[in-house]
């Protein structure tokens, strides 16, 4: 399960995708972002809200999740990822500044919970290798310089599509 289909977590569709058999269920609030996740092969696309928990574990058979990546990490995605099933793995990649409150009965029983900022450089290899044999495609928007603010606008706004590029 994908969490956030933003500037990274597109890329993560996609990743999951070009490397694994799985099936990739991408979540967001934003019905723009669950377009673009479906474009970029996400299986199954919904919407976050109440059910939302309910709704990923009759997709996968009653189970959860075997692996939830978070790409936004605030308090609302994070409680999301008890989505994961037992003896998953939660992987926060946002920096949303959520926190998660962990014990024994706060997310599934043996639940790996971890948080990421840089791959390896193999990894990067990797995933620069996926790019140029054009398994991975980010989704760009560019703005010229003297238009950064409007980027960053966009993207507090939740109306950015992909990632921002800045071109001087």
């Amino acid at each position: 399960m994908v969490i956030g289909v933003g500037g990274l977590g597109h890329v993560g569709v996609q990743i999951l995708k070009a490397t694994t058999a799985t099936r990739v269920i991408a979540v967001d609030t934003r019905d723009e972002a669950l377009r673009l996740a479906e474009e970029c092969g996400a299986d199954l696309a919904l919407r976050s809200g109440e059910g939302t928990v309910e709704e990923i574990r009759s997709a996968t058979g009653g189970r959860g999740a075997d692996v939830v990546l978070d790409f936004v990490g605030a308090d609302a995605t994070l409680r999301l990822g008890a989505a994961a099933r037992p003896l998953g793995d939660l992987t926060i990649v946002g920096i949303g500044g959520g926190s998660l409150p962990v014990g024994f009965f706060s997310v599934p029983y043996e639940v790996s919970i971890q948080t990421t900022y840089w791959g390896s450089r193999p990894e990067l290899i990797e995933v620069l290798e996926l790019g140029a044999r054009g398994l991975v495609r980010p989704k760009t928007t560019t703005f010229k310089l003297d238009d950064a603010m409007r980027a960053y606008q966009q993207m507090q706004d939740g109306t950015l599509e992909g990632r921002a590029v800045i071109v001087p």
